[in-house]
């Protein structure tokens, strides 16, 4: 097609001289110095490519000419600090647990260590804050409630070896009974028993069941929570008495309970941190004021 002659208007932007089914394109080049920004951005990016590593391949990837490797160059940074540290996490490893607490430089060192690794692996299921989730089974680390004990060596054990899970022969253990799954107890014993727990516990119930709950207790329950029902942490049975509940204290709850009964995992955590963290973190959670 020929192009079509465009008479000039003064102040009016060119056109290239081409049309295309009436429409025409005005010559309307960009700014010289935005061409020449594109060209040097053009030349960084190959020159950056060569330089550093850049290119993904089947196995790796290009190495660059300078040999820069920024994972290498954090692995330099963490063992520069972790050499540091050697010798007050020495100093931690070889100290009597009982004694950390009352050690300014141990604690201090301990506490700051340990609340960066309870973030990073333990926040998940206590919580930030360490308060727990109430009814999904993950306990509140705040208060004095502890199955297992609460106190520096008590909590050592715990997170060294975990609870209930099968990677550890000396994770702590314990098992309640499925009173109603197994055949155990019949709907009307639970019930009774749940009053029981709820009238112990101070809460609304119902007092003839709560009677009769009593010897359903004493027969079932008394041999791991005690004969008043106050628990026993050689067994990680919990105090039935005060208002701290794992899953939830109300009848519904207790009735889930005691029919299908609970099986929290805690993971043992030797082997996944080392021994010097896991002090730093009992420590820290020792520190949050729960425990002994």
């Amino acid at each position: 097609m020929c192009a079509k002659q465009v008479k000039k208007v003064p102040g009016q932007v060119e056109t290239t001289g081409h049309s295309w089914d009436g429409i025409e394109e005005f010559n309307n080049p960009l700014p010289r110095w935005w061409v020449w920004v594109l060209y040097l951005t053009i030349i960084w990016g190959i020159a950056y490519t060569v330089a550093y590593p850049a290119w993904p391949l089947l196995t790796g990837h290009t190495q660059g000419v300078i040999g820069s490797d920024q994972r290498a160059d954090v692995e330099a940074d963490i063992k520069k600090f972790d050499d540091a540290n050697a010798p007050i996490k020495a100093k931690l490893i070889a100290a009597d647990l009982a004694t950390i607490p009352a050690n300014e430089e141990l604690k201090t060192f301990a506490e700051s260590a340990g609340a960066s690794v309870f973030k990073n692996n333990c926040a998940q299921c206590h919580g930030s804050g360490a308060a727990g989730v109430q009814g999904k089974g993950y306990p509140n680390l705040l208060d004095n409630d502890w199955l297992w004990g609460g106190d520096m060596e008590a909590i050592h054990t715990t997170i060294t070896h975990g609870i209930r899970n099968t990677t550890d022969a000396d994770a702590r253990y314990s098992q309640m009974p499925s009173f109603g799954k197994d055949g155990i107890l019949d709907k009307g014993q639970i019930g009774q028993v749940v009053n029981f727990v709820r009238q112990i516990s101070g809460q609304d119930h119902d007092a003839a069941l709560a009677t009769a709950g009593a010897t359903v207790f004493a027969d079932n329950c008394s041999a791991c929570h005690g004969p008043e029902g106050k628990g026993d942490r050689n067994f990680g049975a919990p105090n039935l008495t005060d208002a701290i509940w794992l899953y939830g204290g109300d009848e519904a709850t207790l009735t889930e309970t005691v029919t299908n009964a609970r099986f929290g995992v805690m993971p043992a955590w030797t082997g996944r941190l080392s021994e010097d963290q896991i002090r730093s973190v009992a420590t820290y959670v020792h520190s949050l004021g729960g425990g002994e």
